[in-house]
């Protein structure tokens, strides 16, 4: 069952939605206490991390059904310890202040790129890792999986930086509430459907060798990356269509506290 492509398309919806749902419950947890719950969120999560990279080097040489899924969970847990890390405030970077309303588009992009610095630096090295473990191995899903939410991710801030007519701040935790004075709301750009295009084309190139591929386990693979970066783009049209994404983990969140609760708490 495991070598359908159907299979592998259910996974990867699932695991898509339950991974960014249980992150955003998680984030949302913390933030109803103290900051140091956040950081409590990072460490617990540290066994995440591990089993990510023992996954990975496990799968290396395994090009079977089963090392190709391990390869992608390894991807996976790896790219939900980076971004519990970041969204809890941890991992970002050295501005962590607002954006002025009239600052220059220069100006402006230099202050978002401080806002996630560190955030992008530990992408870029775990991208790296990846790339070179798995340059000589019979299984480099693991890569693939991570590279491919790595672009996927560039271009989604991309695009909000430079202007989408929807963007959904609601799930932005308290430590990143500086992040969406650096997002702009308004008509798209010409980058939009650049990036749309290459996403659509970038999944068509891979449900081809999905389909055309002889080995079995490089069809799960494939299959796999296909439905991965079909996500990706469905979540680009978030930024456009008016759909309410949210509602597909907002029914999950606990209620927020008010500012005012918090601050009692932290004795301020």
């Amino acid at each position: 069952m495991i070598d359908s492509p159907w299979f592998a398309a259910f996974a990867t919806l699932f695991l898509w939605w339950f991974s960014t749902g249980i992150i955003l419950w998680r984030v949302r947890v913390a933030d109803n206490g103290t900051r140091q719950d956040h950081v409590n969120s990072v460490v617990i999560g540290l066994p995440l991390l591990a089993v990510g990279i023992a996954a990975a080097r496990a799968s290396l040489g395994d090009l079977s059904a089963n090392g190709i899924y391990l390869a992608f969970l390894a991807a996976l847990a790896l790219w939900g310890w980076i971004e519990l890390a970041f969204l809890s405030g941890v991992i970002t970077g050295p501005n962590l202040q607002p954006c002025p309303p009239f600052a220059s588009q220069k100006d402006r992009f230099w202050r978002a790129v401080g806002t996630v610095a560190w955030h992008e630096a530990v992408l870029v090295s775990t991208v790296i890792g990846l790339g070179l473990a798995t340059w000589h191995a019979a299984n480099p899903f693991a890569f693939g999986t991570f590279a491919l939410l790595f672009v996927a991710r560039i271009s989604a801030k991309l695009n909000l930086f430079l202007g989408v007519p929807r963007i959904n701040t609601q799930f932005l935790p308290r430590p990143l509430g500086h992040l969406a004075s650096h997002f702009r709301m308004g008509r798209i750009t010409a980058f939009f459907p650049i990036s749309v295009s290459a996403l659509t084309v970038f999944s068509a190139l891979l449900m081809e060798r999905a389909i055309n591929v002889e080995h079995p386990g490089m069809s799960v693979g494939y299959s796999l990356l296909t439905c991965l970066c079909l996500l990706a783009l469905l979540e680009h049209w978030f930024m456009v269509l008016p759909l309410p994404d949210e509602k597909l983990w907002r029914w999950m969140m606990p209620a927020s506290k008010p500012q005012k609760d918090l601050e009692d708490a932290n004795g301020l």
